[in-house]
């Protein structure tokens, strides 16, 4: 809800079988707050199907020649780079592009 507010535009979650997307207190939540949230459940396992995994190709090449020496080191390097991608919407919409999601909210019969 605090992502909701801070972008003041329309979420879309995608959900694979994780017993906690399956859980009743969320699908109650999501439910509720269906004027700008969206939904989209994803067979068990489907990669090409889920943006996130778009998401974390693009940071694994970003960190390819990157060497750190402990914990915290790649911890700041994560970061860092996610919010390189973060500021480069292009790359974003790239990712969801490939899997054949919209932001656009359906049409209700």
């Amino acid at each position: 809800m605090a992502t909701h507010q801070h972008l003041g535009a329309p979420l879309m979650w995608c959900w694979d079988n994780l017993n906690v997307h399956l859980a009743g207190q969320l699908a109650d939540f999501a439910a509720e707050n269906a004027d700008w949230l969206r939904i989209v459940q994803l067979p068990a396992y489907a990669p090409e199907l889920n943006p996130a995994e778009g998401v974390w190709s693009l940071l694994r090449r970003a960190l390819a020649n990157f060497a750190v020496t402990d914990l915290p080191g790649l911890v700041r390097l994560v970061k860092r780079k996610l919010k390189k991608i973060q500021y480069r919407p292009h790359l974003l919409t790239g990712c969801l592009t490939q899997t054949g999601l919209t932001l656009d909210t359906p049409v209700k019969p």
